[in-house]
């Protein structure tokens, strides 16, 4: 979204979409955590914040169900997920947000979980017993969904930004879809993010980053010889993204 930022003189919308996912869909959840599990509970449960008239807005988790066909993957289901951190106030852009996809179906299951309780943090007593729901719950849960080494995942991304160049309409798009490499055994989720931040070091290494303080992923997105790096390295990786440019009334 950094990148698409530096290529628009200005962005009128930007939307990102991105899940990991089991290759292999099992009933019931169709779901493995492809990472920290309680991190997946918390996008169940955390409100999710989004630009929209240039105010930022809160909706709850899992909100605004919508069914996308992408392909290699068929359709998956998209809801609203606090996915935007420091997006929602370095993009300036009016409209912004962060859905979290998976196979249909999963919204409403945990959305059921969480409307009897079983995500609440607080403790009740259960026999004179103090247990927490959300303890419980993974306490359950994580031994269904652990992602097992013979398992193969995949990570799904799209991002689209709207906005202006040179006067006319333009829309940006970049799409990933990555599965896990059997040669060496790596899953999708960890070469498409531990790839990432190693690239991102090697630029701080090799002098490409000499900021101080907290550096932003995005403000590396609006340098083009960073950009253009971490994909180079990416393809070397075989992590290919899609990006398309087109023009539009």
């Amino acid at each position: 979204m950094g990148y698409a930022g530096f290529l628009l003189d200005k962005i009128k919308e930007g939307v990102i979409y991105v899940g990991g996912l089991p290759q292999k869909r099992e009933l019931p959840f169709e779901y493995k955590a492809v990472f920290s599990p309680i991190d997946v509970i918390e996008e169940y449960t955390r409100p999710a914040r989004i630009i929209e008239h240039g105010k930022l807005v809160v909706r709850p988790a899992l909100s605004e169900a919508e069914l996308i066909n992408f392909p290699k993957v068929g359709t998956l289901e998209a809801f609203n997920s606090d996915g935007l951190r420091t997006l929602a106030k370095t993009i300036d852009a009016p409209f912004l947000k962060e859905k979290t996809l998976r196979y249909p179906g999963h919204i409403e299951k945990m959305t059921l979980l969480r409307e009897i309780g079983l995500f609440d943090t607080e403790e009740i007593d259960i026999n004179g017993n103090k247990v927490s729901p959300v303890d419980l719950t993974a306490k359950l849960l994580f031994p269904k969904w652990k992602l097992e080494h013979d398992e193969i995942d995949f990570t799904i991304m799209q991002v689209k930004a709207k906005g202006i160049k040179d006067g006319k309409n333009m829309e940006i798009s970049f799409f990933l879809y990555d599965e896990k490499d059997l040669k060496s055994g790596i899953h999708s989720m960890a070469r498409t993010t531990g790839y990432t931040a190693t690239i991102t070091l090697r630029m701080l290494i090799n002098g490409m980053i000499n900021n101080k303080g907290l550096i932003l992923p995005e403000h590396i997105g609006k340098r083009e010889d960073c950009v253009n790096f971490l994909f180079d390295e990416f393809e070397k990786r075989d992590i290919k993204y899609e990006q398309s440019f087109k023009s539009f009334d």
